[in-house]
């Protein structure tokens, strides 16, 4: 992503960040070198772990300083282009606005005295007092038999099953539209499924012309508008299911990495395991999908809506 910008998100400058900050890292293994582990890099960075995973999660809104992106921008050698778009998502999503106190009375001294003080202030303000509070407490309780003896028994029982059907996810829900231009999570899914059907493409988190002609391909190849965009037709396709089958480790890959930036730490390593396999169940758990450890057609789909923002250069 050199020279350029992150457009169209200044309302969540810390994901789009989180997300920038999070690609150097993942696009660092070039030119021979290896990427570094979370460990190894927080410790040159004078943090720990934990802080820098939440740096490096698009999942969630990115908090990092500018000190620790221009020395992410540094160790990570990321393009020189990056710096002054990350430097000012980071000022933007450093700042809060300041909370402002609502009026009323100077506080009350500290101690016994100050105690007694803002007790009698209170009392002395209020309207209510004990007659009239005991009054309103035998009507409240009267109310609240009242409620008991008119609701039928079954009434909580269906406001129970009510709200277990409303956390379901959409059957509705569509794919996303991934296409040229997209940056970041949309691209590198698209291009390490690509990889996992096939076709020798750079995952380079880049959906450019070489990603949008092997889609085009691939849709010729399956009797698809060979538009080199991947919507509600062409996801079906191009996704593998994973599980401790699946011999093809860009497709692992890319579940893995769409784990971890849904919030569900997993790590990248190309191979079905059983920790993959418990990231996936907890996934399906919090989506009340079936919990199987299985990403099959509707496990992609909400994963794929459960990432970041929409990212393009």
């Amino acid at each position: 992503m050199t020279d350029n910008t992150v457009a169209g998100h200044e309302e969540q400058p810390g994901r789009a960040l989180a997300g920038l900050l999070r690609n150097w890292w993942e696009s660092s293994a070039r030119d021979g070198r290896e990427k570094p582990t979370q460990q190894s890099l927080a410790k040159r960075l004078g943090i720990d772990q934990t802080t820098l995973s939440r740096y490096l999660n698009p999942a969630h809104a990115s908090n990092a300083p500018c000190r620790i992106v221009e020395q992410l921008h540094s160790v990570l050698r990321a393009p020189a282009g990056d710096l002054d778009p990350a430097l000012a998502l980071a000022q933007a999503a450093g700042k809060r606005p300041a909370a402002t106190a609502a009026p009323g009375p100077a506080p009350a001294p500290a101690g016994p005295a100050g105690n007694r003080e803002a007790a009698a202030h209170w009392w002395g303000r209020s309207p209510i007092r004990f007659p009239s509070l005991a009054v309103a407490s035998l009507l409240l309780l009267a109310l609240g038999c009242s409620v008991w003896w008119l609701v039928p028994a079954g009434g909580q029982s269906d406001a129970k099953a009510t709200a277990h059907v409303s956390d379901r996810p959409s059957e509705g829900t569509d794919w996303p539209l991934a296409r040229k231009g997209n940056v970041l999570w949309k691209a590198r899914t698209v291009q390490l499924l690509l990889r996992a059907n096939g076709f020798d493409v750079k995952v380079d988190a880049d959906y450019g012309p070489a990603t949008a002609q092997a889609v085009k391909e691939f849709q010729a190849a399956h009797g698809l508008t060979p538009d080199g965009k991947v919507g509600k037709d062409t996801w079906p396709l191009l996704i593998v299911t994973v599980d401790s089958r699946t011999t093809k480790p860009d497709a692992v890959t890319a579940v893995q990495y769409l784990l971890h930036h849904a919030g569900v730490p997993t790590d990248s390593t190309g191979t079905y395991t059983l920790a993959t396999m418990r990231s996936l169940k907890e996934f399906q758990e919090s989506r009340n999908l079936p919990v199987t450890g299985v990403g099959d057609e509707v496990t992609w789909r909400a994963l794929l809506n459960a990432q970041g923002p929409d990212l393009h250069k």
